[in-house]
């Protein structure tokens, strides 16, 4: 057996199995102090430790209806160029969200998805012992970012199952942040702001803090969500994926919007060779037909009122939705969602649940495709029972 055979990985995402000899390892005094975690235990290591795969992906907000049929030939055509390098500038893809959006190409960044776009601007920004706000149980591969780098991080309650802007803002100016998350619509829960609200956020935030405007679930919500793109406002930077209504997410293709000077600082620490050529054909078909996109976007829409159904059916309560899952307050506390869970995951469902109180008291439904939902109904009646048995 070699040496990597000896790995195993726990469903907490913590490997075990092998303790490589001490005399040679020299992490710095801050990563030796870091837990060996990831932000979120995938499914297929659920799968592995459970000896059989799911029958229904519904825990990762992932966008079960697939991209589009223009972007999977795209990509297979890009498939015989993989020897080459992608274009370290995302150049084609840039020049066409510039136009879509009606920006200059100067203030559009394009990373390895969202999550990898947020490590480049903790990396920028985030020293040891800088100050970081976000919401307790907020996205969490943005705090794993931050405390990657020495960052301090200062948390702010939920408010009625919404971010709350104003004490984000009044916690940075308290604790002199240098930057403050907020995601809008929101993970894990849902729920958004409109744009009068996020602009007036924006307009508030404190002399030295950027505002991290996480947009992944935009293109799911009401126009009235987001405000005007304005690319030389230096207070915020706007995170965009292909990663959820663009259905996908396993090809990791992310951007950002912001001043110039901010997105040029991008260039000092990104991996100017980390956009697959794949993805970035992909991304770039996938802009184009916007008639799949919108028929993706009504599909999801009527999988959420399908999901509405589906809880109330049970006597349990979904909460509004403007992104691509829908939350549902089961009413009983985290042990109780928290054993909803296990129970749905024994019956080949996976799902998953918010992290922090009180919005652990619900559990999280991907929007997926009509037999998906017909799997977690039939799953949730056992589950519950099942449930309220222990």
């Amino acid at each position: 057996m070699g040496v990597f055979a000896r790995f195993s990985t726990l469903p907490s995402g913590e490997l075990s199995g092998f303790t490589p000899p001490m005399k040679n390892l020299h992490l710095t005094p801050l990563a030796a102090s870091l837990p060996s975690t990831v932000p979120f235990v995938g499914p297929e290591t659920q799968e592995r430790a459970r000896a059989r795969p799911f029958a229904a992906r519904l825990g990762a907000n992932e966008n079960t209806f697939g991209p589009s049929p223009a972007a999977i030939a795209a990509m297979q055509d890009a498939a015989s160029q993989v020897w080459m390098y992608g274009d370290p500038e995302s150049y084609d893809l840039k020049q066409a969200l510039a136009q879509h959006h009606e920006i200059p190409m100067e203030n559009i960044v394009i990373g390895e998805g969202i999550d990898g776009l947020l490590g480049y601007l903790v990396r920028l920004f985030i020293g040891p012992g800088d100050k970081v706000v976000t919401s307790a149980g907020a996205y969490p591969t943005f705090n794993y970012h931050v405390t990657g780098y020495g960052g301090e991080l200062h948390m702010v309650p939920y408010k009625d199952d919404h971010e709350d802007p104003e004490a984000l803002i009044a916690m940075a100016a308290k604790v002199g942040a240098r930057l403050v998350y907020l995601a809008n619509p929101d993970n894990p829960m849902g729920t958004s702001h409109d744009a009068v609200t996020i602009q007036r956020m924006i307009d508030a935030v404190p002399a030295g803090c950027l505002l991290v405007l996480d947009e992944a679930y935009l293109e799911f919500a009401p126009e009235t969500c987001a405000p005007k793109l304005d690319p030389l406002d230096d207070k915020v930077i706007r995170m965009r994926t292909f990663s959820k209504a663009y259905g996908m997410a396993g090809a990791r293709v992310g951007y950002a919007i912001g001043a110039s000077e901010v997105i040029t600082a991008f260039n000092k620490v990104r991996n100017h060779f980390g956009m697959c050529r794949i993805s970035q054909a992909g991304a770039l078909a996938a802009l184009r037909d916007q008639k799949w996109l919108s028929k993706t976007v009504a599909d999801v829409a009527l999988a959420r009122l399908r999901i509405e159904e589906i809880a109330r059916e049970h006597n349990l309560t979904p909460l509004k939705s403007a992104t691509n899952f829908v939350a549902i307050d089961c009413g009983q506390g985290v042990d109780f969602a928290k054993r909803v869970v296990d129970e749905l995951g024994k019956r080949d469902v996976f799902i998953r649940m918010p992290f922090a109180a009180p919005q652990n008291r619900c559990i999280r439904i991907s929007a997926g495709q009509i037999f998906e939902l017909d799997l977690f109904a039939a799953a949730l009646s056992q589950a519950l029972a099942a449930a309220r048995q222990q």
